[in-house]
C-alpha cells in the first residue's frame, strides 16, 4: 500500500530507542524527512547520521516548557513545513499510590501529558497549513486502571482525552488527531520489568516472558515496529477518514468495549 508520505516532514518524540525508534525509522523508509528528539544525544545522531541531510536530531527535555515550541521552530527553520507530529515521548512511574510522592506525579504530567500538550500547540498551526496530522502514543492503563500504575494510568487517560478535544478542534482546522494504545510491547522497559518477574519467581527470563504473557491474557508480546506501521497508516492520507479513533495495539489485553 503506498503511503503517499514520501517528501512530509514530521517531528518524532522519544526517538532514541524502543517505539520511537522504531517510528522513526518506519517513517523514514517512507520517504519522509524527520525531526527526532530525546535527551539521549547520542543514540538521535547516530540515527541522523544514518538519514543525512533528511533527518534533524534535535536534543530536548520537553519537561521544559520552552522545549516544544524550540523543536517546532528548528523543524520548520530546517524543512520549512510540517506535517506529522508524533508524540511519544513520556515514561511514568510505577509504585503503591500511597507511597509515590508528588515529584513522580509532577515528572510524570510534565514529560507526558504537557510535552504532548505544547508540541501540539506549537506544531497546529503548521500542521493547520498543511492538512497534517497528529499521532499520540498514549497507553492501555488509560482504559483500564490497575492499583501499581496509577501515574500511568492518570496521564494516559488525560492524554486520551486530549486527544479527543484536539480531534474535535481538527475538524474545524483540518488536522487530523488520533491515538494509539500499545499494550506489552518487548523494549528495554519490558525487558526490565521481564527480569524482575522472572528474579520474584526463579524463572528463566523467556519463561517469565511466557508466564507474564499468560497473566496479561495474550499469545505473546508486541513488537516495536508493528506499532511504527500503525503510525505509518494513521499519518498517512490514506488514513483520511479516522479523527479521533483510538487505537488499542495490545494483543487483545483489553477486553472492555
Amino acid at each position: 500500500m503506498e503511503l503517499e508520505l514520501r517528501g512530509k516532514v514530521g517531528v518524532v518524540t522519544g526517538a532514541s530507542k524502543g517505539i520511537g525508534r522504531s517510528i522513526a525509522q518506519t517513517l523514514a523508509d517512507e520517504g519522509m524527512r524527520l525531526t527526532i528528539v530525546a535527551r539521549s544525544r547520542d543514540e538521535l545522531e547516530a540515527f541522523a547520521a544514518s538519514r543525512g541531510d533528511s533527518c534533524l536530531a534535535y536534543t530536548a527535555d520537553l519537561m521544559s516548557s520552552d522545549a516544544p515550541a524550540a523543536v517546532v521552530a528548528a523543524t520548520i527553520e530546517r524543512f520549512g513545513r510540517l506535517d506529522v507530529l508524533v508524540n511519544n515521548a513520556g515514561a511514568t512511574k510505577r509504585g503503591d499510590f500511597l507511597t509515590l510522592p508528588d515529584s513522580d506525579w509532577s515528572d510524570g504530567f510534565a514529560l507526558k501529558f504537557f510535552g504532548a500538550m505544547r508540541l501540539s500547540r506549537a506544531a497546529w498551526p503548521h500542521l493547520q497549513a498543511s492538512r497534517g496530522a497528529i499521532v499520540n502514543i498514549v497507553g492501555i492503563g488509560g482504559r483500564t486502571g490497575s492499583a501499581e500504575f496509577a501515574i500511568g494510568g492518570a496521564v494516559n487517560a488525560a492524554l486520551l482525552n486530549l486527544t479527543k478535544v484536539l480531534a474535535d478542534r481538527g475538524v474545524k482546522d483540518g488536522v487530523r488527531v488520533n491515538a494509539i494504545n500499545p499494550g506489552g510491547i518487548a523494549t528495554d522497559r519490558l525487558t526490565t520489568r521481564l527480569r524482575s518477574f522472572a528474579a520474584e519467581r526463579g524463572l528463566e527470563l523467556s519463561a517469565a516472558e511466557a508466564e507474564m504473557a499468560r497473566a496479561f491474557g495474550v499469545a505473546r508480546f508486541g513488537q516495536p515496529e508493528e506499532i511504527a506501521r500503525l503510525v505509518a497508516f494513521l499519518a498517512s492520507p490514506v488514513a483520511a477518514f479516522c479523527q479521533g479513533s483510538i487505537v488499542d495495539a495490545d494483543g487483545g489485553q483489553t477486553r472492555t468495549l
